[in-house]
């Protein structure tokens, strides 16, 4: 009984391996609309970097998708409320940053919704997504968010920007690897659970991310301008996908990297 459990547990985690999560789980990958990107932030709001990361983005013309631990965002109100105020749109990221090595469907379903209402009560919207710490959708995690109305989503390009040897050059390299027409981006906004000072190398990366985009024919903007599960990656004629313009290979970006 208690392996049975387990695997009820963690087998649901599997979607967090790219390919299966493209090929099978196109939604749960963030695939829309094919002329779009969806930029998305996890891990804030920290008052020491999501600022900068506004600021940015303004410059940029660009709002996207952060997607806020719950306790920080009880600690920082009105930094919650200026990424909704400037045109930012919130999903859930968890309570905390925790891993999900034993099962405890309660706690899941308790601290997701927890919160869920801090989101509620400090910018009057609730919020429509979810995404699990490390990206690791445990069976307990998954019915919590479905039970709570929320949407599970993950991503299909990241810029591994949390580690300690992430630049912006790097950043840019392994997003474009696998940067795709209706593609879901995930950057960080802040250190809180990676090496401290790798927020920098996000931020310089948005800008050539955003024109890289925009170059290619996409805008760039948040899930809800998404529409996630109305399209797939566009391809090419002879059904290969298209990355963006000067993309790498895939290989050099750690594709089996779990991500904070």
């Amino acid at each position: 009984m208690p392996a049975a459990v387990a695997a009820a547990h963690i087998v649901p985690a599997a979607t967090w391996l790219p390919r299966l999560r493209s090929r099978c789980f196109p939604r749960l990958a963030g695939h829309g609309r094919p002329d779009h990107v969806a930029l998305t932030f996890d891990d804030g709001p920290d008052p020491a970097t999501t600022p900068y990361f506004l600021d940015a983005l303004d410059r940029l013309g660009v709002r996207a998708t952060f997607f806020v631990l719950g306790e920080s965002a009880a600690r920082h109100p009105a930094l919650t409320r200026a990424l909704t105020a400037r045109g930012h749109e919130l999903g859930v990221h968890g309570w905390t940053h925790s891993r999900p090595w034993l099962p405890a469907p309660g706690r899941d379903l308790r601290e997701t919704a927890r919160a869920v209402r801090v989101v509620h009560d400090l910018t009057g919207r609730r919020p429509l997504w979810y995404r699990p710490p490390y990206g690791i959708l445990t069976a307990g995690r998954w019915t919590a968010a479905r039970r709570l109305g929320l949407r599970p989503v993950l991503w299909s390009a990241w810029g591994r920007d949390w580690t300690a040897d992430a630049t912006a050059d790097t950043v840019r390299a392994c997003v474009g690897a696998d940067l795709r027409g209706g593609g879901t981006v995930l950057l960080h906004d802040t250190d809180h659970a990676s090496a401290p000072g790798c927020w920098q190398a996000a931020l310089g990366a948005l800008p050539g991310l955003v024109a890289a985009c925009r170059d290619a024919g996409w805008e760039v903007g948040t899930l809800a301008e998404h529409e996630v599960g109305r399209g797939t990656p566009r391809r090419h004629p002879d059904g290969h996908t298209a990355p963006a313009p000067g993309a790498p290979t895939p290989s050099a970006c750690g594709a089996a990297d779990t991500c904070p």
